[in-house]
């Protein structure tokens, strides 16, 4: 049997058209998926985060890594770094929902240095010291007991400082 040909966007830089799954497994083509993200859309960087942040929510870390890449792609050179931790800990939190340990592991700690070691503009808010904390503490977590034992609310980080009360 002949393989339908590959999906390719205006410029023929391949794209994966098939549907997915809730972490970012491809489907079948005709099955029905979660709603895809676009990440060549351009986000202001706070429409970014805040667009992260509802995916993460929805239970989406597939999704926010996307959004994620998107800004880090679009960021101004002094703030990709940032932009990259964070997709990284986004695909770290999506190998742990896909029950990949070590993967997990790996991109968990690959966000944290960086987020722990960011000493440039914080833009939109972005709590890059708990986002390194939590991850760093993630990856030990899920190194030493596996990912059988999280809940959801370990993937679902906040990725902004928590408003003063």
């Amino acid at each position: 049997m002949r393989e339908p040909p590959r999906d390719r966007d205006a410029a023929g830089r391949a794209r994966n058209a098939r549907p997915r799954d809730v972490s970012g497994r491809p489907l079948p083509r005709a099955a029905d998926g979660v709603e895809q993200v676009d990440e060549q859309l351009v986000r202001t960087a706070d429409e970014a985060v805040t667009e992260a942040q509802r995916l993460l929510d929805a239970g989406l870390p597939f999704s926010a890594h996307e959004v994620l890449e998107g800004a880090w792609k679009a960021a101004p050179a002094a703030e990709r770094e940032l932009w990259r931790a964070l997709a990284q800990l986004a695909v770290g939190l999506t190998h742990a929902q896909r029950g990949n340990a070590r993967g997990a592991v790996a991109l968990l700690d690959r966000a944290a240095g960086p987020l722990g070691e960011w000493a440039g503009p914080v833009p939109a808010e972005i709590d890059v010291a708990s986002l390194s904390d939590r991850a760093a503490a993630l990856a030990r977590r899920i190194e030493h007991a596996g990912v059988a034992g999280l809940a959801d609310t370990d993937l679902r980080p906040r990725l902004r400082r928590a408003a003063p009360h």
